[in-house]
């Protein structure tokens, strides 16, 4: 239960967002890192002390401001747990939360997913380029949870490739097959290119609701980050043809956002159930009780849900195809 101080910080709790986006889509923290902030704009001193009181900076003197640790490590392009394309995707999603009440009353996304699936190729870079940056800080903690990985892997909803390319850097006898849609696989080719990785992993065009995949033919199936935008009817369809397409043996993984049994807790995944309904037709946060169900309705038996180490509340279940 919250306090009446509480109450008013959450009021107002959108403001430490709206600085921490500014901050960042001015290069503010990239400038205090490289020594050219410029200390002489009004504007720009308002919003580095506002940097400084939300713990963003630290303010040396008057106009002479240093990164934090973390914000060194996450908020400067580049720093080793870079996190900010991920914090323009929240930025992305911002005006749409603007839109709550419409959602409430109607129960229906205020904007189309296709926006940034294809139908406006400026918008869709920059979800990709977002859920890139996002999957490789996941990624990083996530990978070493799947032990040794050999044999051929089927990532579905694969997005821009991310998992894909940290499993076959960590894994050299993995070769990997990611499946998403026509516009986010095409991103995914020019992250896989670059990585120079384009001779181990294949970007396949395809939608993972409907499609069927070589039988028996793969040895790992991960869906990570994505059932959380289907529905329960639709996340069994996805894992039976999963596991159709697992040898005898073979595993499932699931990495998502998802809640205790009172779908309340963590707080972050109960909130972040609204944002995908605010954005997609299905969007929402199962539990992982209900997962495993799912998991077991389509043939597996489930693992123990595992935490993934911060920033982000994510959990992995994992479920075995039984020879």
């Amino acid at each position: 239960m919250k306090s009446l101080g509480e109450i008013v910080d959450l009021a107002s709790a959108y403001w430490g967002s709206a600085v921490l986006f500014a901050a960042v889509e001015l290069h503010l923290f990239e400038s205090v890192e490289n020594g050219s902030f410029d200390s002489s704009s009004r504007g720009m001193r308002l919003l580095a002390d506002a940097c400084a009181a939300e713990g963003l900076l630290v303010k040396k003197a008057e106009g002479v401001y240093e990164n934090t640790p973390a914000g060194r490590l996450a908020l400067v392009p580049g720093g080793a747990a870079d996190l900010t394309k991920a914090v323009r995707y929240n930025m992305d999603v911002y005006p749409a939360w603007g839109r709550l009440k419409e959602f409430a009353i109607s129960s229906k996304p205020v904007e189309k997913p296709e926006i940034h699936l294809g139908e406006n190729e400026e918008r869709t870079r920059a979800f990709a380029a977002a859920m890139f940056g996002r999957a490789m800080g996941i990624g990083r903690s996530v990978v070493p949870m799947l032990g040794k990985v050999e044999g051929r892997v089927l990532d579905l909803a694969g997005g821009p490739g991310a998992y894909a390319i940290l499993i076959a850097g960590a894994n050299p006898g993995a070769e990997i097959v990611t499946v998403d849609l026509p516009a986010i696989s095409r991103q995914a080719a020019r992250y896989v290119e670059g990585a120079r990785l384009e001779g181990r992993i294949e970007c396949r065009t395809g939608n993972y609701r409907t499609d069927e995949f070589e039988e028996g033919a793969f040895d790992l199936v991960t869906i990570f980050g994505a059932l959380h935008q289907e529905s329960p009817e639709d996340i069994v369809g996805i894992l039976k043809r999963a596991y159709r397409a697992l040898k005898p043996g073979g595993r499932v993984a699931v990495l998502d956002m998802m809640t205790d049994s009172t779908r309340t807790s963590p707080a972050f995944s109960a909130l972040f159930a609204l944002n995908m309904a605010l954005t997609t037709e299905n969007g929402w946060v199962f539990s992982d009780a209900e997962l495993k169900g799912w998991m077991r309705e389509a043939g597996f038996r489930p693992g123990e849900t595992r935490q993934v180490p911060p920033p982000m509340p994510h959990w992995l279940v994992e479920g075995v195809k039984d020879a």
